[in-house]
């Protein structure tokens, strides 16, 4: 079966920052924890729009740069392509659909399907920010701060050593349980 071998070269990246800030002040940080580069022709990140057409699934399948590679023990950031030039300095590419606070995101390793399904033979969940279950409102709630995914900047805590498929159990209900940090607006001094 090939998705077999496919799998077998998976590294679990994992998202380690992110920021929806004023304007398009937007940016998600993938951290690779491992001492080799990985490239990212096997990876992509998933998204929904507000409500996903079906609960669950994702409705937009976004590929990395053609010969994006993430460096050992290094991040690659993908940014808004009208951010600030703090944040468009750090960045390696540039999309210009990320999320206003409301927008789930996967990072996931495959190929994508014919159609979007749930997660399968053809690709796998690694992490997310906020889900693909419905529209929260104006964010999602994480370490206890009320609609934190806008107008805030998340950092995963240095103990997180991989990524999380469950949101409720990352975003957690307190500073102590979250595997979130969570930053002031326009806060990019981890970036």
């Amino acid at each position: 079966d090939g998705s077999c071998i496919l799998l077998a070269d998976k590294i679990d990246l994992f998202f380690s920052e992110y920021a929806e800030g004023s304007s398009n002040n937007k940016y998600l940080e993938i951290y690779n924890p491992t001492s080799n580069p990985v490239d990212l022709s096997s990876y992509a990140l998933t998204r929904v729009l507000n409500a996903p057409t079906t609960v669950g699934v994702y409705e937009y399948w976004v590929d990395f740069d053609s010969s994006a590679v993430i460096l050992a023990n290094d991040v690659y950031i993908v940014a808004h392509s009208s951010a600030d030039s703090i944040i468009l300095a750090q960045a390696d590419m540039r999309y210009s659909s990320l999320s206003n606070g409301d927008d789930g995101f996967a990072l996931v390793y495959g190929v994508e399907p014919s159609s979007p399904v749930l997660s399968g033979n053809e690709y796998v969940i690694l992490d997310f920010l906020g889900d693909f279950n419905g529209d929260p409102g104006s964010g999602w709630d994480v370490a206890g701060v009320t609609e934190a995914t806008e107008d805030h900047t998340l950092v995963r805590k240095c103990s997180v050593t991989g990524g999380n498929t469950n949101w409720t159990s990352s975003s957690g209900t307190d500073a102590l349980n979250s595997e979130w940090i969570v930053l002031a607006n326009e806060d990019w001094s981890d970036i």
